[in-house]
């Protein structure tokens, strides 16, 4: 493989051998290939400056840079815009791994050859590469045959690279589509190690639900940046696509006046719901509760509870669903089933069948370790939360928001994400 960085200051050779100046940097274009091509290489002089020949004049890159034209008559190439140079705006720079989900820095760039033309295979980001753009990738070599060991390389293909960068034209919308394919948990912890900036830089591009997907799984600290940096009207919308719960202790942790502000460019169902869930303590079973979930009326069958779900606006909405809540006509509950027992049970079977005056509920006062013991002791996906006054049903608390306080972070981590997380 050839290296950028055994390329750079080294001397560039006509069709004669005649030395015409040294190489400086090397443009590629088409970025959102797997392999982009060479285009030109930049040779700086004394005598000529700096010059961008073409890459059709490349008869070599190692172990010598030669070329198939005179000294006098290189192949000029004119740039349009599109180029990227990789010493300029890629050594050195961050980019994220989107296969090893991780921040790294860019120590090298990788080129191959091929069909007699030359491309960008990859970018080095381990120690080898340090040391080989530092001149001592050979004693290292020498020494690791000496205990019978290869130096290990971490060369990440290009087509895995996304640039976050915050000036830096690598931020194509192929890189904004990488980014977003990967998940909101990896992106939230990516977040955590970028400064001010470049974090404003990686998140464009983001819609909305993406953009709040991440937020959700995102520290105290970055929710607050990232929504603080946005247009107020923007920062509603996102609020607007999190999970209540999320969205009410994102508020809760505002100044008062900026959280009002966002809370009155909400729209009025979602306002409501993120009020309702402000009023209660942040540790309690309200507080964490969602108030998005899936019911259907007790006097329905198999049949209309199925319809219901399918074609219901606030059904819909609900991305956890794994259980669904049988409500009368004042939302008091009376019985709860599992999607599967609804979806293998006979048509024709009335919902009353699943009625139970013993299904485990909390009240939204109780504390978050209450949840915890319940859902703990009963084996529960989900809790019902019901207010203890009108016996009304507000929301239910999903496992993983009811260990949130139990189990330590790296191992709550590894829950299953429920309601969209």
């Amino acid at each position: 493989m050839i290296y950028l960085s055994k390329l750079l200051n080294q001397k560039v050779w006509d069709v004669f051998g005649r030395v015409i100046g040294q190489l400086d940097d090397i443009l590629v274009d088409k970025t959102e290939q797997s392999m982009p091509p060479i285009i030109a290489i930049v040779v700086k002089s004394s005598s000529r400056g700096e010059e961008l020949i073409d890459a059709h004049s490349i008869v070599t890159l190692s172990p010598s840079i030669t070329l198939n034209s005179r000294s006098d008559a290189p192949l000029i190439y004119h740039p349009s815009g599109h180029e990227l140079y990789l010493k300029q705006r890629v050594l050195d720079q961050q980019i994220v791994d989107t296969e090893g989900k991780r921040l790294v820095r860019v120590n090298d760039l990788q080129l191959a050859r091929k069909d007699n033309k030359f491309y960008l295979t990859g970018v080095d980001v381990g120690g080898l590469g340090l040391l080989r753009r530092m001149g001592m990738d050979k004693l290292l070599k020498g020494t690791a045959r000496l205990f019978n060991k290869k130096p290990k390389s971490n060369v990440i293909p290009w087509e895995d690279v996304a640039s976050i960068e915050h000036d830096d034209p690598l931020r194509l919308k192929v890189s904004r589509d990488r980014l977003v394919q990967m998940e909101p948990a990896d992106i939230a912890a990516i977040l955590d190690d970028l400064d001010h900036h470049t974090s404003k830089a990686f998140l464009e591009g983001f819609t909305d639900e993406q953009l709040a997907d991440t937020l959700e799984e995102s520290s105290v600290e970055i929710q607050q940046a990232v929504l603080s940096q946005l247009e107020p009207e923007r920062a509603a919308d996102i609020l607007e696509e999190m999970q209540p719960d999320e969205a009410a202790d994102i508020l809760a942790d505002m100044e008062e006046g900026k959280s009002e502000e966002l809370l009155h460019l909400m729209e009025d169902e979602d306002e409501e719901d993120v009020r309702t869930l402000m009023k209660y303590r942040e540790d309690s079973a309200g507080g964490i509760m969602t108030t998005e979930f899936a019911s259907v009326p007790s006097d329905f069958t198999v049949e209309q509870a199925l319809h219901h779900l399918r074609t219901n606006e606030d059904a819909l909405e609900d991305e956890f669903m794994f259980y669904v809540y049988i409500l009368d006509e004042n939302k008091h509950l009376k019985g709860v089933l599992t999607l599967r027992d609804l979806v293998t049970s006979p048509l024709e079977k009335p919902l009353s069948a699943w009625f139970d005056e013993h299904t485990v509920t909390v009240s939204p006062f109780d504390s978050q370790e209450e949840v915890a013991y319940l859902v703990a002791k009963y084996n529960l996906m989900a809790v019902p939360v019901i207010d203890p006054e009108t016996n009304e049903m507000l929301g239910i608390v999903t496992v993983d928001d009811a260990l949130d306080t139990v189990l330590p972070t790296a191992w709550k981590k590894k829950l299953p994400r429920f309601a969209g997380r």
